[in-house]
């Protein structure tokens, strides 16, 4: 069965970073992931999840090489290494990276290109380092214009190409409602491929239950497939969070 972790990038940002942790526990739940580490109280951090004895799911890679740009794989692969030794401290099991914006000039399948060759020699490092790195396309609609890569069906084929068990695809359901539609079958059809998953409604990115996608399904459909992995809730509450929270909690154990 899937396990629900809390993004406090985006619920509970009336609290200081540090205190969000504890609002999570006070929710009841037992994980929280967020964004880049290089700007956060790393120790504060470890110090708030041994207290509370909760799971970190995900956090960002934190590098300055752009996938889609062969010529910075090097500074790809330090952020990589660099954050795989916080991954270790905090015993958290996957790293969430993103490609960068499409190059002006520069054919697609060039830029397909790059982001497959950095992988696969990333990999070689996830691999020995039992990390796994989760790729996530963002929807160019709504939040990420530019963003090269939009579409699962080209994050599952560079999957396919780089062909590691530390490389996954870290399929957001927002995003992906927003890009493509189709949710069910592409994850029913890709589950072996996907790490992580990220949750928000459409539109407005809220909490589920407030748009158009039937959470209920969805997540019966996750637990179905035999998922065991973390779903982050990666949204922007309408109501009080804990309430949100509550009631996401409540969607997801509904049969």
């Amino acid at each position: 069965m899937a396990r629900l972790s809390v993004c406090i990038e985006m619920i509970f940002r009336e609290q200081p970073f540090l205190d969000r942790i504890d609002c999570v526990a006070e929710a009841g739940y037992s994980a929280f992931e967020f964004w880049g580490w290089r700007s956060k109280d790393i120790e504060g951090i470890l110090q708030r999840k041994r207290e509370f004895a909760l799971e970190v799911s995900v956090f960002g890679v934190d590098h300055k090489g752009r996938l889609v740009d062969y010529t910075t794989k090097d500074e790809f692969i330090k952020g990589v290494r660099d954050s795989i030794e916080v991954a270790h401290k905090m015993e958290c099991p996957s790293l969430m990276i993103t490609v960068g914006n499409e190059m002006e000039g520069i054919p697609r399948e060039k830029q397909h290109e790059s982001i497959v060759k950095c992988l696969k020699e990333t990999a070689k490092l996830v691999e020995k380092a039992d990390v796994t790195l989760v790729l996530e396309p963002l929807n160019v609609l709504v939040d990420h214009e530019g963003y090269y890569l939009y579409s699962s069906v080209e994050g599952f084929q560079i999957l396919e190409e780089v062909y590691s068990p530390n490389v996954k695809l870290l399929y957001d359901i927002y995003h992906q409602q927003i890009t493509e539609g189709n949710l069910i079958d592409t994850i029913k059809k890709n589950m072996e491929s996907i790490g992580h998953f990220h949750v928000a409604d459409v539109p407005g990115r809220h909490e589920p239950g407030t748009g158009e996608i039937n959470y209920a399904n969805v997540f019966r459909s996750i637990d179905e497939a035999g998922y065991d992995g973390f779903v982050g809730l990666e949204f922007k509450p309408l109501a009080d969070p804990k309430v949100a929270l509550k009631e996401v909690m409540r969607i997801a154990s509904a049969k």
